[in-house]
């Protein structure tokens, strides 16, 4: 009876990834949309800045070379004294050609760092489209395009989880594995089927119908922007669309303790805002249907390399995607992505530890009313 369970077990998570691989490619071979429902309105790209990191400038630049007919640029910092202000001055005074503002300032809204950060381009914003963009994801010159494409009929917000580009060690190869093919894979395969989730780095808003729903207060009742984002637009009995694919973000060189504190950051928003589904990330990655494939073969006594097949068409499957998206693969990935697989289960458990969690230097907390500390 054991071992028919395990057996069902690991068949039934067997198809559910191939189902998850198979969705993803069939995306790739979807067009990018053109112009959707809404045309071409005029768009304000809100750009939250805070630090400076290694591919800011190009990142940062990207914003400038949009193939958008009619858009604004609103970058904001918290204070005078970040060192990304005078590059982001620098690429203003570069590209005359894009309406773009730099705006400073602080404004304590909610216990979201980001949110406070943004308050004040979103009030600035001369339109009533309004693209959210973090500040390490690089825009192909579609970008706008493709996110105002992807609003259909029953939108009520447009979303698109970032894939890794560019790792440089093998932290930034892990991270990569956990953005890729675990986490866009599974993202994009819950938006093909149901309903999708949002993810915060493309926030895609109708200002005035965001307002009506509580505006940037509303997204800081959770811990999370995008998990707040998910849950208003579905309150208000529309969905969130996802783009048809993912944008890149370039990540270089992570340790392990940065990708570690960074997946266990977002764990625990998932496990606040999604409790039913995160109780489910038990079974993600390849280690448990693995493992319960060849304890049913030692059960049933039956030959273990079949759990070696097993095991060979779970991983191939990924690379297989990976390969035809054009993310990063190398002699590295296959270890790779088995210590990912490995890395799941202490992550699930350790997110149950505390609550909250520290964002650049801020301490957040799932109670809506929990602001920093001044």
């Amino acid at each position: 009876m054991m071992a028919l369970a395990l057996t069902a077990l690991a068949c039934l998570l067997l198809l559910a990834h191939l189902g998850a691989a198979g969705l993803y490619l069939h995306r790739l071979q979807r067009p990018k949309p053109a112009t959707g429902v809404i045309g071409q309105p005029f768009v304000t790209l809100l750009r939250p800045v805070c630090g400076l990191d290694a591919f800011d400038e190009e990142t940062l630049q990207s914003s400038f070379a949009q193939e958008y007919p009619r858009y604004e640029i609103i970058f904001c910092a918290q204070s005078a004294d970040d060192p990304v202000v005078g590059l982001v001055n620098r690429l203003i005074a570069r590209n005359p050609h894009v309406p773009a503002r730099l705006l400073i300032g602080l404004d304590r809204i909610s216990g979201n760092p980001k949110l406070n950060n943004v308050l004040k381009g979103w009030n600035a914003a001369t339109g009533d489209w309004v693209c959210m963009t973090d500040s390490n994801l690089l825009l192909p010159p579609d970008y706008l395009g493709t996110v105002v494409g992807s609003w259909g009929p029953a939108t009520g917000l447009v979303s698109s989880p970032p894939v890794g580009i560019r790792p440089q060690n093998m932290g930034g190869a892990l991270e990569c594995a956990f953005l890729n093919s675990n986490q866009a894979l599974l993202q994009c395969a819950a938006a093909s089927v149901g309903p999708g989730f949002a993810q915060g780095k493309t926030l895609f808003f109708n200002k005035s119908l965001m307002e009506h729903a509580g505006g940037l207060r509303a997204l800081g009742e959770t811990l999370a922007e995008d998990a707040a984002a998910t849950r208003i637009t579905r309150a208000m009995g529309r969905e969130v669309t996802l783009t048809p694919l993912p944008f890149a973000q370039p990540i270089g060189r992570r340790t392990l303790a940065q990708v570690w504190n960074r997946q266990l950051r977002w764990s625990r928003v998932r496990r606040d805002a999604f409790p039913t589904l995160f109780a489910f990330e038990v079974l993600n990655g390849g280690v448990v249907p693995i493992a319960a494939t060849f304890a049913a073969l030692h059960l049933t006594g039956a030959d273990p390399v079949f759990g070696v097949y097993y095991a060979a068409v779970w991983y191939l499957a990924e690379i297989c995607v990976a390969a035809r998206a054009g993310w990063p693969l190398g002699l590295h990935t296959l270890p790779i992505l088995v210590l990912r697989d490995l890395l799941m289960l202490p992550l699930w458990l350790a997110t149950f530890l505390r609550r909250g969690f520290d964002w650049r230097g801020t301490a957040l907390s799932p109670a809506p009313s929990a602001l920093p500390a001044e």
